[in-house]
């Protein structure tokens, strides 16, 4: 596998099976706005194209490539709701803050079927995902899953047991598992560079390689790049994992973690569709998950593991491939075609990030590996608030942002100590 320049797309699956490798310029001019979004991955494309349908100047400052963080490398699964289930942030936060985010829960996943719809985004769309049972423990959970659920309005959910399961992903790891059919998988890369030309059309400016230097947060917003300057009525911070360094004052309370995929050779259909029969996107119940997919060329993509800091390991395909024989033993001797890892970014309480600064600029971040959906629903959100119906927004920006205990210097071998209690109860079946 071939390693990838720094600030270009990561060799993965996606990159070489991007619908387009169009390049925006580099900023080398001072210009003005309405709203300057830094950061061109889903939160801010979403963004981005949700102002500019309101007819919005809207400027985007990218560092890189169009969705060259998590949004270009994700699993490319649609997965509902957040991190942390509606009953966790109803017994943590109360009733009200509940049923608000319950509301918006499967609003993601309709934003972004609405987008492909709109404007005709070819990103290889499948319905259906399926959680993965391990145990009998696991599998209860996914019974108190689905009645939490349609609580909150998804009737679209059906428990699967034995060989119903087996129907669906042909393999003995599995007690059991809950389908829920208003979900999906595509490929993200193509999902978000659709997205960003249609806010193109639009009239909105991306500038590629454009890393921001410095925020003045007077009024107007100015924002240094090495090549010009941005002055902005408002602006959006929405890198994520990839900010750095930006906005200290966000980082305290948030940390990067790693996560590995592997692709393979293109799979005889048959084998393919013995796999995963109907062709979901699959993830496992455990704190440290596996979740995999057919691509729309019969390759298995298959991720999983955390790296707490975001460091990549040496040998990708050492680390994931054997997850993948555990699952499907099958595929030995299969060939590994792509290769490569990725930063999502995680909070202490996992429930996604949002705010304001000084007023006039506001963020989205810290979905804590939940990211295609809710990202999509923060675009939206951060287009009402400007709007002046800042009660969505509210609702998560009223969620407490709370700092890893031993701050920046013990966060990331605090929590591996703590992924590896719960991962050690999964094995255990606890």
């Amino acid at each position: 596998m071939a390693l990838s320049p720094v600030n270009e797309h990561v060799a993965s699956y996606y990159a070489a099976t991007a619908n387009s490798a169009s390049r925006r310029p580099a900023l080398a001019e001072d210009i003005d706005c309405d709203v300057c979004v830094v950061g061109a991955g889903f939160t801010g494309i979403s963004a981005a194209l949700h102002l500019a349908e309101q007819g919005r100047r809207v400027v985007v400052l990218e560092s890189a490539r169009v969705g060259f963080g998590a949004s270009g490398r994700n699993g490319g699964q649609i997965v509902n709701g957040y991190s942390r289930d509606m009953d966790v942030i109803e017994a943590k936060y109360g009733a009200e803050t509940a049923r608000a985010l319950g509301d918006m829960a499967f609003e993601g996943n309709r934003i972004i079927r609405s987008r492909i719809r709109e404007y005709d985004i070819a990103c290889d769309l499948k319905d259906g995902n399926l959680f993965a049972a391990c145990n009998a423990r696991q599998m209860q959970g996914l019974v108190e899953h689905k009645a939490l659920w349609e609580r909150y309005g998804n009737r679209e959910l059906e428990l699967l047991e034995g060989e119903a399961l087996k129907r669906e992903v042909n393999s003995e790891r599995y007690v059991g598992g809950l389908v829920d059919h208003s979900g999906g998988h595509l490929h993200p890369l193509n999902l978000v560079t659709g997205q960003a030309s249609a806010f193109e059309t639009l009239g909105g400016k991306i500038y590629e390689q454009t890393p921001v230097i410095e925020v003045s947060h007077e009024e107007p917003v100015t924002l240094r790049t090495p090549g010009g300057v941005v002055k902005a009525e408002r602006v959006v911070m929405a890198g994520n994992a990839y900010l750095q360094g930006v906005m200290p004052a966000l980082e305290g309370k948030s940390m990067p973690c790693g996560t590995q995929v592997i692709t393979t050779e293109p799979l005889p259909e048959a084998q393919a569709r013995e796999l995963i029969p109907h062709d979901m996107a699959v993830e496992d119940c455990n704190y440290l998950l596996d979740y995999y997919r057919l691509t729309a060329d019969g390759r298995l993509l298959y991720g999983g593991g955390v790296n707490y800091g975001g460091q990549d390991p040496a040998d990708i395909e050492s680390v994931i491939r054997p997850k993948m024989m555990k699952t499907f033993p099958q595929l030995a001797g299969v060939g590994i075609e792509y290769a490569w890892s990725g930063n999502f970014l995680m909070t202490l309480n996992r429930l996604p990030q949002f705010g304001r600064i000084n007023r006039n600029v506001y963020y989205a971040q810290g979905y804590s590996g939940h990211g295609v959906t809710c990202s999509h629903l923060a675009g939206r959100l951060i287009a009402e608030v400007m709007g002046g119906e800042a009660g969505r927004f509210d609702a998560f920006a009223g969620l407490p942002h709370l700092p890893f205990p031993g701050g920046r210097l013990l966060r990331v071998p605090l929590s591996a100590l703590g992924a590896w209690y719960y991962a050690t109860r999964d094995r255990l079946g606890f």
